[in-house]
């Protein structure tokens, strides 16, 4: 596509089918955990049995993704993309009748088949419509899109269980009119080159067999450590037993991390003009090093509130970046197949970072763990500086 400015780029209606497409990606955990409590009564469960809500949600995406990719590589983005949000739609709906427990993790099993596929391709698409400048500001808007969602999720989730503990399961009934949107209304190129099934994985393993591919999945997977493991559950557990903040304060804490990341993030079109891709993923992961060691010592609310900030911009410089990044080193006949495997990577590190993390606790108490995930990104700094070359795709 060629350039355009900020205005016009925002009339081209793909951009909000893709938006469209990202804030589904992240409604089935997001929008559903705030209704645990009411779901634990209502089937009357354990703690540890609430938690397989997730897994099974979660788990198809680990084994199908690569699946995913490389169907939409072989025979379109839409062929896969449309019954997925309609398997995620109907699927999610129907969890909202069941009255058996074993019946409802089915349902979440398929609504994780289809939501398998979204977050992968979304960003695809993005690769696959936009080129150069406009890509960067599009990979922002995308990344503001889902850490405003990730944001406002739980509170909508929250607000529709006060009613009833199956209301947050109509929520994916918004599915169906984004299956239609992108049905009728998604304008994007498709692999045109049918390619020998062989010759396309071979083509594929050459698009990542490369020193920045592997640096830039290393850094995929140290980030998410860091979100998975030190933040998202240490950080409300030190909130609480140092600063005696509720379940409220906890919530909006992690609401302004996401609201600065949305910020930050919708900056990257101007940010990639003035800096390189390298020098944005060292500073990102400075901030993030700089997040995590205030929060080690942190002694009053004010240096909470300098470590969010922190925490925020880093996070908004680095998730867009790097999806942008990443998209530039496969061509359209591969991208979606090599954008799988980032997705996969981003698993690991999201079941790494709890386990990992918790061997810091158990050996050093809570403060350990934010030195540990200082320790992390001060790797992501060295990787970052040190490996990642400046070298553009020609994709």
């Amino acid at each position: 596509m060629n350039s355009h400015n900020t205005v016009n780029l925002l009339r081209d209606k793909n951009i909000y089918i893709i938006f469209s497409v990202t804030l589904l990606a992240i409604m089935g955990v997001a929008s559903l955990t705030p209704a645990f409590p009411e779901i634990i009564r209502q089937f009357n469960i354990s703690v540890q049995e609430i938690g397989l809500l997730i897994t099974v949600f979660t788990l198809p995406g680990i084994i199908l993704s690569p699946v995913m990719g490389i169907l939409a590589d072989r025979i379109g983005r839409k062929a896969i993309l449309v019954p997925s949000i309609f398997l995620f739609g109907i699927s999610g709906f129907l969890c909202s009748f069941t009255t058996d427990y074993q019946m409802l993790l089915l349902l979440r099993f398929f609504q994780g088949t289809g939501a398998a596929a979204l977050g992968m391709i979304n960003i695809t698409l993005v690769g696959d419509i936009y080129s150069g400048n406009d890509r960067a500001r599009v990979m922002g808007y995308n990344a503001s899109i889902l850490s405003i969602g990730t944001a406002a999720y739980p509170a909508i989730g929250g607000a529709l269980a006060v009613i009833s503990w199956n209301y947050p399961f109509y929520l994916p009934l918004l599915a169906i009119p984004v299956g239609l949107f992108v049905s009728f209304g998604l304008k994007n190129p498709e692999p045109a080159k049918k390619q020998d099934f062989r010759q396309y994985l071979k083509n594929t393993w050459n698009r990542i067999n490369k020193k920045n591919v592997w640096a830039l999945f290393v850094l995929s997977i140290l980030v998410f450590i860091i979100l998975y493991g030190s933040l998202l559950t240490f950080f409300p557990l030190l909130l609480e037993q140092q600063f005696g903040a509720d379940p409220f304060i906890i919530g909006i804490a992690m609401s302004v991390i996401s609201i600065v990341t949305a910020i930050v993030s919708s900056q990257l079109g101007p940010l990639n003009r003035k800096f390189t891709a390298k020098k944005l993923l060292v500073y990102s992961a400075s901030f993030y090093m700089a997040a995590m060691v205030v929060i080690a010592y942190a002694n009053s609310w004010m240096l909470i509130f300098a470590a969010i900030l922190l925490f925020g911009l880093g996070h908004g410089l680095f998730i867009p970046n790097i999806q942008n990044m990443l998209v530039s080193y496969a061509s359209i006949n591969e991208r979606a197949g090599f954008m799988s495997i980032n997705s996969m990577v981003l698993r690991i590190g999201q079941t790494l970072g709890p386990v990992t993390v918790v061997l810091f606790y158990d050996r050093g108490g809570l403060r350990s763990t934010f030195i540990a995930g200082a320790g992390f990104a001060l790797l992501m700094v060295l990787i970052s500086a040190l490996i990642i070359s400046d070298k553009k795709s020609k994709i």
